[in-house]
């Protein structure tokens, strides 16, 4: 039996996450659940790092690759897929293993978030389009005109800021601050002692080379065919998908504007940056509820900690 129903694996990219994920659903009858935003993506399996087709075999996943790249997948859609998914998982597992890198899944998860409705495409297309053939300000005075107080609150710089408040106001009929003072009730609580929260935290050099070596992998399996799939498809630029790390670096060697060993460089030094993002805002956002492990063996140290509980 397991001794936790529900189990949470946060950490940086590369940290060795979805490894110790699979032990743990092999382990104790467990399903394991997609905490990371770009994974969900069914065009990029082998550049997001999703579960491998024998992985899955091995244990039950679900939400990976199952929003296509033309969709601007949020939070919100996320969190309403998992409510959806609970109830039968619980049913037929015996634990709930969520894994990802993506920290605003995580609070959403076991904090609660705001319930602000999907905006249109065609607005949100509209309003960037607007956005970068006008710039911040002219919308920024937009908003100021529809929202002042809202408009206060923003610098008259931030762009995508800007673009979110005159979205929400503009399909809902209301301010986005009246929207983020309504949270919903969290879906997992830290509290309950079935309940088990990790954040992996690698040493940095071992995550560098963790990071170049996984990307090499990426490449090696088909990272390049899938960048040049989603490239012919001509998409938004600003969709999540196409913001991908290595999406860009990628596309260079696709449209031959650099070298396969330039783009992987570049896409290395990006993900790199990008995990030390992940690691401080999850050392910023999570509280010591969560436990964390910082060893040569992350996986192996938890799974016999869980054991032993």
């Amino acid at each position: 039996m397991a001794p936790y129903k529900t189990i949470l694996i946060a950490g940086p990219t590369a940290s060795g996450k979805s490894g110790l994920a699979l032990k743990l659903a092999k382990q104790f009858n467990g399903v394991i659940i997609n905490a990371d935003s770009m994974q969900v993506y069914r065009d990029l399996r082998h550049l997001t790092a999703r579960p491998t087709v024998e992985d899955e075999h091995l244990a039950a996943h679900r939400l990976y690759g199952v929003v296509d790249g033309s969709e601007a997948y949020s939070t919100g859609a996320w969190l309403r897929s998992v409510r959806d998914l609970i109830p039968g998982l619980r049913q037929e597992f015996a634990s709930l293993i969520f894994v990802g890198g993506t920290g605003l899944y995580f609070n959403a998860l076991t904090l609660g978030l705001s319930e602000i409705p999907e905006i249109p495409d065609s607005l949100r297309k509209n309003l960037r389009d607007e956005l970068a053939e006008r710039g911040p300000l002219a919308l920024y005075a937009q908003l100021q005109a529809e929202d002042a107080m809202s408009a206060a609150a923003l610098k008259p710089a931030d762009g995508q800021r800007i673009v979110r408040a005159l979205e929400v106001l503009r399909h809902t009929g209301r301010p986005l601050r009246d929207w983020q003072s309504e949270v919903s009730k969290p879906l997992i609580e830290l509290d309950k002692s079935d309940t088990k929260a990790m954040v992996l935290t690698p040493d940095r050099s071992q995550l560098t080379a963790r990071i170049a070596e996984r990307f090499a992998m990426m490449v090696r399996a088909g990272a390049l065919k899938e960048v040049e799939a989603l490239v012919g498809r001509h998409l938004d630029p600003q969709l999540p998908a196409m913001k991908a790390i290595g999406v860009a670096e990628l596309a260079s060697v696709v449209t031959r504007h650099a070298s396969l060993e330039t783009a992987s460089a570049l896409a290395i030094i990006s993900s790199r940056q990008y995990a030390k993002r992940q690691a401080t805002w999850f050392r910023g956002q999570m509280d010591t509820r969560w436990q964390r492990y910082a060893t040569a063996d992350l996986a192996e140290l938890a799974v016999a900690e869980i054991i032993s509980h």
